[in-house]
């Protein structure tokens, strides 16, 4: 904690270094922020007040408590570009608890250089947000309150490097990365091989977003390898300024064994409505479902593995444009009991969760 405060306090001092200077017209340099606080009620009362394993944020039962919140100081000029946030929270909590010391505070640390002035080609090296998925870890960004079962069990952020093309009218977007692996700042531990992925982003017109990424890889130590391929397709479509539409799937398929020829599968389809009757307020409504039933990344120990369904509907107030007030239901329904009660297992779970997040600059 005392080594985060630190860094805390140089972000803020070379913040105001740079408030200081009015020599130059756009400062290169600016610090931001954001907090997200949250309640979270889970009808099944878990004993110890954790909510489902499958879940890495908002996982707090029956108390207020602090999803995620960053300081992130940005320098940008027109060859380099540098990033460097620190966090905490119960994301933190559960997201980086693989990672050592002052690693599971580190939100984002890369730094980036224009290989060309003619065209936009950008080499970034460092820990950065996955180019998997269509969430982020800031709610405050996001259609939903909470994240889909797809987006907390793939990266949500990534350390290697990433090569990358930008169109001049910057409708498509192309990249190449080498990874430390699934989700991982240090490398695993005897394995000495690196992961790969691949990324097209292409709009092809303002209210359509379309996106195809890849992960190609390990992660496991190299005596016991088993090589994981995933594929992530996702389309957004703003309808008009009032209805808009999330469509994606993800499919994954990793080897049953060392050097087998066999691989078990998993594939997690999702689809968010979101409505915005009036300037300040937002619905959305999300169905999903997730289906893992060897248990590659979500491992039950039943008999079918994991089976889960489930459904959300939020509300959204939005007083100002970097405030955010929220509020969701949502339920799973499993083909096993894989949810903790207070007397027992259940196939079946409900949660309602309030948020408040603010963003500052």
């Amino acid at each position: 904690m005392k080594n985060l405060v630190a860094v805390i306090s140089l972000l803020i001092a070379g913040a105001a270094q740079a408030q200081d200077s009015v020599a130059v017209k756009t400062r290169p340099l600016t610090v931001s922020g954001y907090i997200e606080a949250y309640y979270s009620y889970d009808l099944n009362r878990p004993a110890n007040n954790q909510r489902p394993p499958f879940l890495y944020n908002y996982n707090r039962h029956n108390e207020v408590n602090l999803n995620l919140g960053f300081v992130k100081a940005a320098y940008n000029t027109e060859r380099v570009r540098a990033n460097l946030a620190v966090a905490a929270g119960t994301y933190m909590n559960a997201n980086y608890a693989a990672e050592s010391g002052t690693l599971r505070n580190i939100y984002e640390a890369n730094a980036g250089y224009k290989l060309s002035t003619k065209a936009d080609w950008w080499l970034d090296i460092g820990i950065m947000p996955s180019h998997i998925g269509f969430e982020s870890a800031a709610g405050k960004d996001n259609w939903a309150l909470t994240r889909s079962m797809v987006a907390g069990n793939s990266p949500y952020f990534e350390s290697g490097a990433r090569l990358s093309y930008t169109t001049k009218d910057g409708k498509l977007m192309i990249a190449g990365l080498a990874l430390n692996g699934w989700q991982r700042i240090n490398r695993l531990e005897n394995n000495s091989l690196l992961s790969y992925g691949t990324q097209v982003y292409y709009k092809p017109l303002d209210k359509i977003t379309l996106n195809y990424s890849t992960f190609t890889g390990t992660d496991k130590p190299d005596h016991a390898r088993l090589w994981r391929t995933y594929h992530n397709l996702y389309g957004i479509f703003r309808f008009n300024s009032v209805v808009g539409l999330t469509l994606g799937i993800d499919i994954g398929t990793e080897q049953k064994g060392v050097r087998s020829h066999d691989h078990n599968n998993w594939y997690t389809p999702v689809g968010i409505l979101r409505i915005t009757p009036a300037e300040k307020w937002a619905v959305a409504l999300r169905g999903e479902y997730f289906s893992d039933k060897q248990g590659v990344v979500v491992s039950t120990g039943t008999p079918h593995g994991f089976q889960t369904g489930g459904a959300s509907l939020n509300v959204d107030y939005l007083p100002l444009q970097n405030v955010a007030l929220r509020l969701e239901g949502r339920t799973f329904s499993s083909k096993d009991r894989i949810f903790v009660k207070t007397n027992g297992l259940t196939s079946a779970n409900t949660a309602l969760t309030f948020s408040t997040a603010i963003s500052f600059q």
